[in-house]
């Protein structure tokens, strides 16, 4: 079935010369996982950035979530100039968005345009990482399939109202726990139904949507792909919601823990296919795994505290990992046990792991870049897989995810695994990302302190 969003490029010169279409949006995921980019015309688009590219200033992979300059990055700086980057759109990502009228998007890849350098990818783009992993199983004739599982907290406030109010006091769009409720989520389809019509309309295969634990939290579900389209489709689908949101007056959290209830979550399904479309992962061994599927896991197992900082890249991502709050707190793999980081789930060729660590606030190009390196460092390496965890991992005495960005972030820097898998530039690159991050909450004051301290200390 071909997706009716998506376009090819002589669709577009029909539409835009019909009228139908007269924006496109050329976007990248910047260092967050948030779309960056520019609104151009159709007409402009057409004639010269659909074979050439457009320009974009690189200071969009050295700046933190406010968009502020920072130091301490090797590509970008005011030592350097803040010079421009390629944006060169992969036109097998063009596709409609119907909740913009008249508008089309593209994702791009990012390139160097300097003379020196021209034409080179910038290796720390979240796309590029990925595509580099991707490249790696590609050379053994091997392709990643992803789904990614976001939650989100629903407010009945607008984004400018939840700003003005500080972020307190907002109203849940659900007064009580509505997890599989379909008469709690009801109060709440019709948003759900724009969002799931919207990102159908712009070419994604929508699956379904349940209602989630905390207040108005929810879930839209969306069929599998390959890991790069799926990434792509996760980084549309997020900001689109969010807009679809504020279009209805309404405002749309992905912060991995908003609250003291439970957080949001992005658990992400992976496995292999070889080029003919052979499950790899799958076999006769046990638990219906391979001995591929076995040293996959066991890859998992031994990288998760090395690449935590590219599953939980925030401060707020580690308030997520509390006992029994179905976020993992345990590094061990079961059966299907939602108790443990990494669940094995499915059978025969629907055979995949499930990682459970990366919160809503994740970055997916860069966590599917960490799960595919991981499981390649176990192949490669040959490693052997521990036993299935039964019971509640929660009170084992399993090795513990890191509680905290500090230790997540000190275990990628001394990291050889994370050297080897992604070279020295993106190292250097997401660990300046977090010191930058830990230095700003470093010299926050926050609400807590000040209700504690103000009077009674």
């Amino acid at each position: 079935m071909v997706d009716r969003g998506l376009l090819t490029l002589e669709q577009l010169k029909d539409e835009a010369a019909a009228g139908r279409i007269d924006t496109v949006l050329i976007v990248i995921p910047d260092m967050q996982g948030r779309l960056q980019g520019k609104r151009l015309s159709a007409r402009f688009f057409l004639e010269e950035v659909a074979g050439h590219g457009s320009e974009g200033c690189n200071y969009l992979l050295a700046v933190d979530v406010d968009m502020n300059t920072v130091d301490g990055y090797a590509m970008s700086s005011w030592e350097r100039g803040y010079g421009d980057f390629v944006m060169r759109p992969d036109l097998s990502t063009l596709r409609r968005i119907p909740w913009h009228e008249g508008t089309a998007m593209v994702f791009a890849d990012l390139e160097w345009g300097a003379e020196a350098s021209h034409g080179a990818d910038v290796v720390a783009a979240p796309r590029q990482i990925l595509r580099r992993q991707l490249d790696r199983l590609a050379q053994r004739g091997w392709t990643a399939y992803v789904g990614t599982e976001l939650e989100f907290i629903v407010y009945q406030e607008s984004y400018e109202e939840a700003w003005n109010r500080r972020y307190q006091d907002l109203t849940p769009a659900n007064q009580y726990n509505v997890d599989y409720s379909v008469l709690g989520t009801s109060r709440v389809e019709p948003l759900l139904r724009r969002i799931r019509n919207g990102m159908d309309g712009a070419g994604m295969y929508v699956e379904s949507a349940k209602g989630e634990c905390n207040l108005g939290q929810h879930e839209i579900a969306f069929r599998y792909a390959d890991a790069l389209t799926s990434c792509d489709n996760h980084a549309l689908y997020k900001t689109g919601a969010k807009e679809i949101a504020a279009q209805a007056g309404m405002s749309i959290t992905y912060m991995a823990k908003p609250n003291e209830r439970e957080g949001n979550s992005c658990h992400i399904h992976i496995s292999l296919r070889s080029d003919d479309g052979t499950p790899l992962l799958a076999g006769d061994g046990p638990y219906g795994l391979s001995p591929l599927g076995e040293h996959f896991i066991a890859g998992q197992l031994a990288c998760i505290r090395d690449f935590t900082l590219l599953y939980a890249p925030n401060i707020n991502s580690y308030k997520r990992y509390a006992p029994g709050s179905f976020a993992p707190t345990a590094i061990k793999w079961g059966l299907d046990n939602r108790t443990c980081a990494l669940r094995l789930v499915g059978h025969g060729p629907s055979l995949r792991i499930e990682n459970r660590v990366p919160g809503g606030d994740v970055n997916p190009y860069l966590a599917v870049a960490a799960l595919v390196a991981a499981g390649l460092h176990g192949i490669e390496s040959g490693l052997p897989l521990e036993e299935p965890f039964t019971g509640n991992a929660y009170a084992s005495d399993a090795e513990q995810v890191r509680p905290a960005l500090r230790e997540a972030y000190e275990d990628w820097c001394k990291s050889s695994l994370a050297r080897e898998a992604f070279g020295d530039e993106v190292v250097e690159h997401y660990a300046n990302n977090a010191r930058v991050e830990l230095d700003a909450y470093d010299r926050a004051i926050t609400d807590w302190e000040l209700f504690r301290g103000f009077e009674r200390l």
